[in-house]
Protein backbone atom coordinates (compact mmCIF):
# COMPACT_ATOMS: atom_id res chain seq x y z
CA UNK A 1 0.00 0.00 0.00
CA UNK A 2 1.25 3.45 -0.88
CA UNK A 3 1.50 5.82 2.07
CA UNK A 4 2.13 9.58 2.35
CA UNK A 5 5.56 10.50 1.01
CA UNK A 6 5.56 13.79 2.94
CA UNK A 7 4.98 14.56 6.59
CA UNK A 8 2.36 17.31 6.82
CA UNK A 9 1.01 19.34 9.72
CA UNK A 10 -2.37 17.87 10.61
CA UNK A 11 -1.73 14.60 8.76
CA UNK A 12 -4.57 12.12 9.19
CA UNK A 13 -2.83 8.74 9.43
CA UNK A 14 -3.84 8.31 13.08
CA UNK A 15 -7.49 9.11 12.33
CA UNK A 16 -7.85 6.85 9.31
CA UNK A 17 -10.21 4.34 10.99
CA UNK A 18 -12.68 7.15 11.76
CA UNK A 19 -12.31 8.77 8.36
CA UNK A 20 -12.78 5.50 6.49
CA UNK A 21 -16.05 4.96 8.36
CA UNK A 22 -17.20 8.40 7.23
CA UNK A 23 -16.40 7.68 3.58
CA UNK A 24 -18.88 5.85 1.29
CA UNK A 25 -18.04 2.32 0.21
CA UNK A 26 -18.47 3.31 -3.45
CA UNK A 27 -17.42 6.74 -4.71
CA UNK A 28 -17.72 8.08 -8.24
CA UNK A 29 -15.18 10.91 -7.85
CA UNK A 30 -13.18 11.58 -4.70
CA UNK A 31 -12.16 15.19 -4.10
CA UNK A 32 -9.56 16.32 -1.57
CA UNK A 33 -9.02 20.09 -1.85
CA UNK A 34 -6.43 20.33 0.98
CA UNK A 35 -4.47 17.25 -0.01
CA UNK A 36 -1.44 17.74 2.29
CA UNK A 37 0.05 14.31 2.92
CA UNK A 38 -2.95 12.56 1.34
CA UNK A 39 -3.38 9.83 3.98
CA UNK A 40 -7.09 9.33 3.31
CA UNK A 41 -6.59 9.30 -0.46
CA UNK A 42 -4.00 6.51 -0.22
CA UNK A 43 -6.21 4.49 2.12
CA UNK A 44 -9.27 4.83 -0.13
CA UNK A 45 -7.18 4.07 -3.21
CA UNK A 46 -5.80 0.87 -1.67
CA UNK A 47 -9.38 -0.30 -1.02
CA UNK A 48 -10.52 0.59 -4.54
CA UNK A 49 -13.37 2.76 -3.26
CA UNK A 50 -13.40 5.45 -5.98
CA UNK A 51 -13.51 5.50 -9.78
CA UNK A 52 -11.78 8.86 -10.14
CA UNK A 53 -9.92 11.27 -7.88
CA UNK A 54 -9.15 14.99 -7.93
CA UNK A 55 -6.44 16.13 -5.52
CA UNK A 56 -5.79 19.83 -5.16
CA UNK A 57 -4.18 22.43 -2.95
CA UNK A 58 -3.32 26.12 -3.08
CA UNK A 59 0.33 25.21 -2.45
CA UNK A 60 1.96 25.05 -5.89
CA UNK A 61 5.16 23.42 -4.68
CA UNK A 62 3.20 20.66 -2.95
CA UNK A 63 1.14 19.85 -6.05
CA UNK A 64 4.32 19.95 -8.14
CA UNK A 65 5.81 17.28 -5.86
CA UNK A 66 2.77 15.06 -6.45
CA UNK A 67 2.99 15.63 -10.20
CA UNK A 68 6.70 14.74 -10.27
CA UNK A 69 6.08 11.56 -8.27
CA UNK A 70 3.25 10.61 -10.63
CA UNK A 71 4.97 11.47 -13.92
CA UNK A 72 8.73 11.24 -13.30
CA UNK A 73 9.30 9.02 -10.30
CA UNK A 74 12.60 7.50 -11.49
CA UNK A 75 14.14 10.92 -12.14
CA UNK A 76 12.92 12.09 -8.74
CA UNK A 77 14.42 9.04 -7.06
CA UNK A 78 17.80 9.74 -8.68
CA UNK A 79 17.70 13.37 -7.48
CA UNK A 80 16.79 12.29 -3.95
CA UNK A 81 19.56 9.69 -3.93
CA UNK A 82 22.02 12.53 -4.61
CA UNK A 83 20.61 14.50 -1.67
CA UNK A 84 20.75 11.44 0.56
CA UNK A 85 24.34 10.64 -0.35
CA UNK A 86 25.59 14.23 0.04
CA UNK A 87 23.68 14.82 3.28
CA UNK A 88 24.95 11.66 4.94
CA UNK A 89 28.53 12.36 3.83
CA UNK A 90 28.50 16.02 4.84
CA UNK A 91 30.83 17.03 7.65
CA UNK A 92 28.26 19.63 8.66
CA UNK A 93 24.78 18.38 7.80
CA UNK A 94 23.13 21.59 8.98
CA UNK A 95 25.24 23.57 6.53
CA UNK A 96 24.11 21.35 3.66
CA UNK A 97 20.49 21.68 4.81
CA UNK A 98 20.62 25.48 4.92
CA UNK A 99 22.28 25.59 1.50
CA UNK A 100 19.30 23.75 0.03
CA UNK A 101 16.81 25.75 2.11
CA UNK A 102 18.20 29.02 0.72
CA UNK A 103 17.18 27.98 -2.80
CA UNK A 104 13.77 29.11 -4.00
CA UNK A 105 11.41 26.15 -4.29
CA UNK A 106 10.36 25.82 -7.92
CA UNK A 107 7.71 23.82 -9.76
CA UNK A 108 10.19 21.45 -11.37
CA UNK A 109 11.79 18.06 -10.77
CA UNK A 110 14.61 19.71 -8.82
CA UNK A 111 12.14 21.77 -6.82
CA UNK A 112 10.21 18.63 -5.85
CA UNK A 113 13.44 16.87 -4.81
CA UNK A 114 14.44 19.87 -2.70
CA UNK A 115 11.03 20.01 -1.04
CA UNK A 116 11.08 16.31 -0.15
CA UNK A 117 14.67 16.62 1.11
CA UNK A 118 13.74 19.56 3.33
CA UNK A 119 10.64 17.77 4.59
CA UNK A 120 12.69 14.74 5.63
CA UNK A 121 15.45 16.71 7.35
CA UNK A 122 13.79 19.83 8.79
CA UNK A 123 12.51 20.25 12.33
CA UNK A 124 9.56 17.92 12.97
CA UNK A 125 8.96 17.46 9.24
CA UNK A 126 7.14 20.79 9.24
CA UNK A 127 6.26 22.77 6.12
CA UNK A 128 6.09 26.50 6.77
CA UNK A 129 6.82 29.60 4.72
CA UNK A 130 7.24 33.27 5.60
CA UNK A 131 5.33 36.22 4.12
CA UNK A 132 7.58 36.13 1.05
CA UNK A 133 6.79 32.48 0.43
CA UNK A 134 10.27 31.26 1.44
CA UNK A 135 10.62 28.00 3.36
CA UNK A 136 11.84 28.93 6.85
CA UNK A 137 11.84 25.81 9.04
CA UNK A 138 15.10 25.14 10.93
CA UNK A 139 17.22 22.03 10.54
CA UNK A 140 15.96 18.93 12.37
CA UNK A 141 17.76 16.58 14.71
CA UNK A 142 17.59 13.22 12.98
CA UNK A 143 20.43 10.74 13.21
CA UNK A 144 19.90 9.00 9.87
CA UNK A 145 16.71 10.14 8.09
CA UNK A 146 15.43 8.26 5.06
CA UNK A 147 15.45 10.90 2.36
CA UNK A 148 14.76 8.57 -0.55
CA UNK A 149 12.20 5.82 0.11
CA UNK A 150 12.32 4.24 -3.34
CA UNK A 151 9.77 1.51 -2.67
CA UNK A 152 7.10 3.88 -1.37
CA UNK A 153 7.74 6.53 -4.03
CA UNK A 154 7.14 3.92 -6.74
CA UNK A 155 3.99 2.73 -4.96
CA UNK A 156 2.77 6.34 -4.69
CA UNK A 157 3.49 6.92 -8.38
CA UNK A 158 1.36 3.90 -9.28
CA UNK A 159 -1.45 5.04 -6.97
CA UNK A 160 -1.47 8.49 -8.61
CA UNK A 161 -1.83 7.25 -12.18
CA UNK A 162 -5.01 8.71 -13.67
CA UNK A 163 -5.50 11.10 -10.75
CA UNK A 164 -6.13 14.76 -11.55
CA UNK A 165 -3.72 17.04 -9.69
CA UNK A 166 -4.41 20.74 -9.68
CA UNK A 167 -3.44 23.98 -7.94
CA UNK A 168 -6.76 25.48 -6.94
CA UNK A 169 -8.72 27.26 -4.26
CA UNK A 170 -10.62 24.82 -2.04
CA UNK A 171 -13.98 25.99 -3.43
CA UNK A 172 -12.92 25.74 -7.06
CA UNK A 173 -11.71 22.16 -7.49
CA UNK A 174 -14.87 20.35 -6.25
CA UNK A 175 -17.44 22.82 -7.53
CA UNK A 176 -19.01 20.26 -9.90
CA UNK A 177 -19.26 17.51 -7.26
CA UNK A 178 -22.68 15.90 -7.02
CA UNK A 179 -24.48 12.60 -6.53
CA UNK A 180 -22.11 9.73 -5.83
CA UNK A 181 -19.12 11.97 -5.16
CA UNK A 182 -17.27 12.40 -1.86
CA UNK A 183 -15.46 15.59 -0.82
CA UNK A 184 -13.11 15.61 2.16
CA UNK A 185 -11.83 18.95 3.50
CA UNK A 186 -8.89 19.02 5.90
CA UNK A 187 -8.12 22.76 6.22
CA UNK A 188 -5.65 24.50 8.50
CA UNK A 189 -7.39 24.26 11.86
CA UNK A 190 -8.87 27.05 13.93
CA UNK A 191 -6.31 27.28 16.78
CA UNK A 192 -7.44 26.26 20.24
CA UNK A 193 -5.07 28.67 22.01
CA UNK A 194 -3.35 31.96 21.25
CA UNK A 195 -0.01 30.14 20.96
CA UNK A 196 -1.27 27.32 18.71
CA UNK A 197 -1.38 29.25 15.46
CA UNK A 198 -0.11 27.39 12.44
CA UNK A 199 -1.68 28.65 9.24
CA UNK A 200 1.32 29.56 7.10
CA UNK A 201 1.74 26.52 4.90
CA UNK A 202 1.29 28.98 2.09
CA UNK A 203 2.29 32.63 2.13
CA UNK A 204 -1.36 33.63 2.63
CA UNK A 205 -2.78 32.69 6.03
CA UNK A 206 -6.03 30.74 6.30
CA UNK A 207 -8.03 33.13 8.47
CA UNK A 208 -11.53 33.11 9.97
CA UNK A 209 -13.01 34.61 6.82
CA UNK A 210 -11.62 31.64 4.87
CA UNK A 211 -13.04 29.26 7.51
CA UNK A 212 -16.50 30.80 7.08
CA UNK A 213 -16.21 30.55 3.29
CA UNK A 214 -15.27 26.89 3.67
CA UNK A 215 -18.38 26.22 5.75
CA UNK A 216 -20.55 27.83 3.07
CA UNK A 217 -18.79 25.80 0.36
CA UNK A 218 -19.37 22.57 2.28
CA UNK A 219 -23.08 23.34 2.68
CA UNK A 220 -23.43 24.18 -1.02
CA UNK A 221 -21.78 20.90 -2.03
CA UNK A 222 -24.04 18.96 0.33
CA UNK A 223 -27.06 20.64 -1.27
CA UNK A 224 -25.72 19.53 -4.68
CA UNK A 225 -25.96 15.93 -3.50
CA UNK A 226 -22.33 15.09 -2.74
CA UNK A 227 -21.31 13.57 0.57
CA UNK A 228 -19.05 15.98 2.44
CA UNK A 229 -16.73 15.40 5.39
CA UNK A 230 -14.47 17.88 7.16
CA UNK A 231 -11.92 17.86 9.95
CA UNK A 232 -11.24 20.80 12.24
CA UNK A 233 -10.26 21.57 15.81
CA UNK A 234 -12.63 21.17 18.73
CA UNK A 235 -13.13 24.93 18.84
CA UNK A 236 -16.58 26.41 19.69
CA UNK A 237 -16.47 28.45 16.48
CA UNK A 238 -16.32 25.23 14.48
CA UNK A 239 -19.48 23.94 16.16
CA UNK A 240 -21.16 27.27 15.40
CA UNK A 241 -20.12 27.31 11.73
CA UNK A 242 -21.48 23.79 11.14
CA UNK A 243 -24.63 24.06 13.27
CA UNK A 244 -26.85 23.72 10.18
CA UNK A 245 -29.08 20.66 9.97
CA UNK A 246 -27.06 19.71 6.91
CA UNK A 247 -24.21 18.53 9.16
CA UNK A 248 -23.51 16.15 12.00
CA UNK A 249 -20.55 16.89 14.31
CA UNK A 250 -18.67 14.18 16.16
CA UNK A 251 -15.77 14.61 18.56
CA UNK A 252 -12.76 12.39 17.90
CA UNK A 253 -9.43 12.12 19.70
CA UNK A 254 -6.35 12.84 17.62
CA UNK A 255 -2.69 12.78 18.48
CA UNK A 256 -0.80 15.89 17.42
CA UNK A 257 2.52 14.83 15.90
CA UNK A 258 3.93 18.34 15.40
CA UNK A 259 4.50 20.45 18.50
CA UNK A 260 7.61 22.17 19.78
CA UNK A 261 6.94 20.66 23.23
CA UNK A 262 6.99 16.86 23.10
CA UNK A 263 4.58 16.35 26.01
CA UNK A 264 1.94 18.37 24.14
CA UNK A 265 1.85 15.85 21.29
CA UNK A 266 -0.82 13.83 23.08
CA UNK A 267 -4.49 13.34 22.20
CA UNK A 268 -6.67 16.40 21.65
CA UNK A 269 -10.32 16.74 20.70
CA UNK A 270 -11.14 17.43 17.08
CA UNK A 271 -14.40 17.60 15.16
CA UNK A 272 -15.23 15.21 12.37
CA UNK A 273 -18.07 16.87 10.47
CA UNK A 274 -20.28 15.00 7.99
CA UNK A 275 -23.15 16.00 5.76
CA UNK A 276 -26.38 14.14 6.48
Amino acid sequence: MAKPFLKWAGGKTALLPELLKAAPERIETYYEPFVGGGALFFALQSEGRFKQAVLSDSNRELINAYIQVRDNVEGLIRALQVHQRKYRAAEDRAEYYYTIRAKKLTCSLGGAANLIFLNKTCYNGLYRVNSKGNFNVPHGRYKNPTICDEENLRAVSEALQGVELTVADFAEAPQEAGDGDFVYFDPPYIPLTDTAYFTSYTAKDFDMEAQARLAMTAERLAQQGSLVALSNSGHPDVASMYSSQAFELREVQARRAINSVAKRRGPVSEYLIQSV
